[in-house]
């Protein structure tokens, strides 16, 4: 069965993909013939230091029912010391920044029986096939969604929120909080404040290099920069303050990029498990609300909205799976999280090449429009956490 060779190792042997079509066209294996299949890369914007290769997989097949087409999508996932971006890693922190992502999480979950154990309102890919290449990577295979283009508006945001607030607090998804965990431990507020924050974020905040890049100094004022290095010194009590609340189970990642609707159906889709963690509680609002302010999609001016729409509706649904968590507790984790994992890498704008010509003015425009909407969710950070301290 040509047409698939450019999946590489994520391809399967014949048998294994009729089974797969089959599957895909909810057919029995001996009733269906595969004729011919393609593949074709998934264009992606975003880069993920995890993920091999996205392929779209499109195979006619004879059924009961006629000759059908079906569509599949398959992700190859690895460890990130095969990523190209590893190189960049310095030799004596290689091995604590690859244990800081277990990329074997994901296919582990598509594995489990999480999709049964989602509370209404969410569902997920129901894998068709998941299988571990070697010791660094895995295939996952799942059925191809029809996406909803959907624009999120403040109601959207808070029923999402208060659909995550149900799955941290359910009792049924809590046993499976702890999937695919690797042997270190899971990424916690702690591992990243001790890995990425201290040795990579930290170190650059406190050099004068990076306020001295043009769009960063004008966006970051220097009262701005002064609260960021002086929130640096907060974080080994904040990292306490944190694990001492209720810790539940989270998506890890769950920006509206991970939350899809799809047609014909009211559920949220939730897809990309790379993430899928036990946190303090309220982590997966921190994604929730900037994930569309990062990638340019939405203001930094609709921070303040969405934050008073999600973080009750994150409370109501904890409370609907019965986890009574106080508010003030649960915003004070949120804003926690959000300052130590966002607001205090925001400052972390491109900086111009050296090597290359100096950027035009559309470009320097950019660059300055980006700086400035990253220093409002720096500036929002802080100010949650300081009303959420009173």
């Amino acid at each position: 069965m040509a047409g698939r060779s450019m999946l590489g190792p994520a391809d399967v042997d014949d048998a294994t993909f009729t089974s797969i079509v089959a599957a895909a066209l909810g057919e029995r294996p001996g009733h269906v013939v595969v004729l011919g299949s393609e593949a074709s890369v998934v264009p992606y914007a975003l880069d993920a230091i995890t993920t091999a290769g996205r392929y779209w997989v499109t195979a006619r097949a004879t059924t009961p029912s006629g000759e059908r087409r079906v569509r599949m999508f398959v992700k190859h996932v690895q460890s990130w010391a095969r990523s190209p971006f590893f190189q960049f890693v310095p030799e004596e922190q290689r091995e604590l920044a690859e244990a800081s992502v277990p990329w074997r999480t994901e296919p582990l979950v598509y594995q489990s029986d999480l999709r049964h154990r989602l509370p209404a309102g969410l569902t997920m890919p129901d894998a068709l096939h998941v299988a571990f290449l070697d010791e660094a990577s895995a295939v996952i295979w799942l059925p191809a969604l029809d996406v909803v283009d959907h624009d999120w508006r403040t109601t959207d945001f808070a029923r999402a929120a208060f659909l995550l607030g149900r799955l941290a607090g359910s009792p049924e998804v809590a046993q499976l909080a702890r999937v695919g965990e690797p042997d270190t431990g899971p990424r916690t507020i702690r591992t990243y404040a001790d890995g990425r924050l201290a040795v990579q974020v930290a170190p650059l905040l406190r050099s004068g290099d990076l306020w001295r890049v043009p769009w960063v100094g004008e966006a970051f004022d220097p009262d701005l920069r002064a609260r960021l290095l002086a929130a640096l010194d907060e974080v080994p009590a904040w990292v306490d303050e944190v694990e001492a609340a209720p810790q539940t189970a989270a998506h890890g990642d769950a920006c509206p990029n991970n939350l899809l609707h799809t047609t014909g159906s009211e559920d949220i889709t939730l897809i990309d498990y790379g993430f899928w963690s036990r946190q303090g509680v309220g982590f997966d609002l921190g994604q929730l609300l900037v994930g569309d302010v990062q990638i340019g999609r939405r203001a930094a001016s609709t921070l303040s909205e969405l934050e008073r729409a999600i973080v009750p509706a994150f409370v109501s649904g904890l409370q609907a799976e019965g986890l009574e968590v106080d508010a003030s507790t649960v915003a004070r984790a949120h804003a926690l999280h959000l300052m130590v994992f966002t607001g205090l890498s925001a400052a972390l704008v491109a900086p111009p090449d050296r090597d290359a010509p100096p950027p035009d003015p559309l470009a320097v425009a950019a660059l300055a429009h980006e700086a400035r909407e990253r220093a409002t969710i720096s500036r929002f950070c802080l100010d949650l956490v300081e009303a959420t301290s009173r």
